[in-house]
């Protein structure tokens, strides 16, 4: 089972309309909504690529219950968030009809009291013990201290169970220095972690604070991994056009399931790269494009580095 972990779970609206513009109304041709959250995104493509999953985290209030009601409806998906008492966050994502460009507003999260960390701690201690591996994801709300990461990190690596962490800001930093297995940013949170725009640089820095493997988003211009084998750079054959929400989820996904099946990391990263690119395809936030992936993948470009890190 692999486990993820999304403290800020969210209910992920997807709004389609023909072009959005400022200060104007706007008619809405198609609604899509979605349990979400980075995690839950994670959490989706693993069982849609065959992996069983267990999702944690928090759900509170009417929009908790809508996020677990809808979460149990996906095959191979096992409920296990936490309880808590504020009510669960929406995203809304604004897709323009007309440039395929998407405006997202993120809403903060409930307020977690220490009683309820505490609690999600313990949980999430007890799921460890079946997990082949964990993926930490996303923002924390409020309420849940800066460096809970790092503590989580330490308890995966204390319980022998490979961790990979994709989140931003004073929480990667922090957990970064915890020593995950893979550390997933995307361009702008490691140039904040790291202070260089140069990705290449700046992933090899990232991985110096104390990351065992650290793979990077690039956009359009795919994935860079620097690895304690070597360094890989990852990229579809042309640049895909299309709602990009979830792209980076999907490729922690598809480096999680080849981590789990044991594949080399060349083949780990065209799996990502192909999933990354398949969601950029997907209607809706969350989602990927079986087929794109299915047409993408012996189609990533996987080259390796010169020197070995």
């Amino acid at each position: 089972m692999i486990l993820t972990v999304t403290p800020n779970t969210a209910l992920d609206l997807t709004y389609r309309v023909r072009s959005l513009r400022p200060h104007t109304s706007h008619r809405v041709s198609e609604v899509v909504e979605r349990p979400g959250g980075k995690g839950v995104n994670v959490a989706r493509v693993l069982a849609a690529l065959g992996h069983p999953v267990t999702v944690t985290g928090f759900a509170g209030g009417r929009t908790g219950r809508a996020i677990q009601e809808r979460l149990t409806a996906v095959p191979g998906v096992v409920d296990a968030l936490v309880p808590c008492a504020g009510a669960s966050r929406r995203t809304v994502a604004v897709v323009d009809g007309t440039t395929g460009d998407t405006t997202q507003l993120n809403e903060p999260g409930p307020v977690v009291s220490p009683a309820e960390w505490s609690a999600f701690q313990e949980a999430y201690e007890g799921l460890l013990g079946s997990a082949s591996a964990v993926a930490l994801c996303g923002s924390l709300p409020p309420g849940v201290p800066v460096g809970a990461y790092a503590g989580l990190v330490r308890s995966a690596r204390a319980a022998g169970v490979p961790v990979l962490l994709d989140t931003a800001g004073e929480p990667l930093r922090r957990g970064v220095a915890a020593r995950p297995d893979i550390v997933k940013p995307n361009a702008e949170e490691l140039a904040e972690l790291t202070g260089s725009h140069e990705p290449l640089r700046a992933t090899q820095d990232a991985r110096r604070r104390g990351a065992r493997a650290v793979v990077a988003s690039l956009g359009a211009q795919g994935l860079l991994a620097v690895t304690p084998e070597g360094r890989w750079r990852a990229a579809p054959p042309a640049r895909v056009h299309g709602n990009p929400t979830g792209a980076g989820d999907s490729a922690v996904a598809g480096l999680l399931s080849g981590l789990v099946e044991n594949l080399p990391w060349p083949d780990r990263l065209a799996r990502a790269a192909a999933l990354s690119a398949a969601t950029v395809r997907a209607p809706a936030a969350g989602e990927f494009d079986f087929v794109a992936y299915e047409e993408l993948r012996p189609r990533i470009t996987v080259t390796a580095e010169a020197t070995a890190a």
